[in-house]
């Protein structure tokens, strides 16, 4: 619900402590009001408006008007607690999907030029030439078709690489798996069709959010379709099925996967994840948020509001994105 002018005129503007001082001022000057601590206390009374990461129970009453997320990621936020009825999210995306994407086409590149093995050859002090491969005309299946997985398929695309896109769900257009032009992808499917594609794609690429319906959503039996792909998560960790994913990386239906994200995070030093083989993680580091992404993300937001119009990076509370 886009929230009524005369109450955002009158909202207190609650900010997350490690939100750093220029970001605050800014958020100050568009608002135009000044800004207070968002904190675990209940402060004085009035409709609130509200920047951060996380929403203590104490704010989550009816006093909330909007809460805009400096990440694009919402499910720890939506459960943490039941969110507030009419309450409006929004999140930030900014130039994540441009900097995951170029994660994603990193990796790619160095597994087809033997990055990992010539790494692994200079540290033993051994000479060898490796075979190396092309990208052009090699396909990716890449799950979510929102901002970011489409940023990863035109940056895959501009190289060559066939783009197909799952959807698990559609909010715009017809239907997943019916004819549609999606930019980004050389073609959508529905989830439940990707059975035959897996076992085309050479590299399986997830950018799915965390949601009741994708928790698991890589498990033994999508694994099985596999025949030696390399699998990228850049989405969430908990979309992902570990015992079934480190069988496929043993019986080599998987050749290799990259994970930045993992079910619990940090993983500890002696977590059995560090020994799953031919497997990289790195720090959940690909989209790393900027301040700038936030300030022009709420400036486009609160354009929209104070035009009466649902912003574009709402999130749906009921689906989780």
């Amino acid at each position: 619900m886009v929230p009524a002018p005369e109450l955002l005129a009158r909202a207190r503007l609650l900010v997350a402590p490690e939100l750093s001082a220029p970001l605050v001022r800014e958020l100050e000057r568009i608002t135009g009001r000044g800004a207070e601590p968002l904190g675990d206390g209940e402060p004085a009374a009035g409709p609130l408006l509200c920047v951060g990461a996380a929403l203590p129970g104490g704010l989550r009453t009816d006093r909330l008007l909007w809460f805009h997320s400096v990440n694009a990621g919402t499910d720890p936020l939506l459960a943490a607690g039941p969110w507030p009825a009419g309450a409006l999210l929004t999140r930030t995306v900014g130039r994540m999907g441009e900097r995951i994407a170029q994660y994603v086409l990193g990796w790619v590149l160095a597994e087809c030029q033997s990055v990992p093995e010539f790494t692994a050859q200079h540290a033993r002090a051994h000479w060898e030439r490796l075979p190396t491969e092309l990208v052009a005309g090699q396909t990716a299946l890449i799950y979510g078709t929102g901002r970011i997985g489409a940023a990863v398929g035109r940056l895959l695309g501009a190289c060559g690489v066939r783009t197909v896109g799952v959807a698990r769900t559609t909010r715009f257009g017809p239907p997943p798996g019916t004819a549609r032009v999606v930019p980004g992808f050389d073609r959508v499917i529905g989830a439940a069709e990707d059975t035959e594609p897996l076992g085309e794609a050479r590299w399986v690429i997830s950018t799915l959010p965390l949601t009741g319906a994708t928790e698991g959503f890589f498990g033994a039996g999508r694994f099985a379709a596999l025949r030696r792909a390399t699998f990228v998560n850049v989405g969430r960790g908990a979309t992902v099925d570990l015992g079934a994913l480190e069988a496929a990386l043993r019986d080599g239906r998987v050749r290799r996967a990259v994970l930045d994200v993992l079910p619990t995070e940090p993983a500890a030093p002696g977590d059995p994840v560090w020994q799953m083989p031919r497997t990289v993680i790195t720090s959940h580091s690909s989209g790393i948020t900027a301040d700038e992404d936030v300030l022009v993300d709420f400036t486009a937001c609160w354009d929209a509001v104070a035009a009466g119009s649902r912003p574009g990076l709402t999130v749906d509370v009921g689906r989780g994105y």
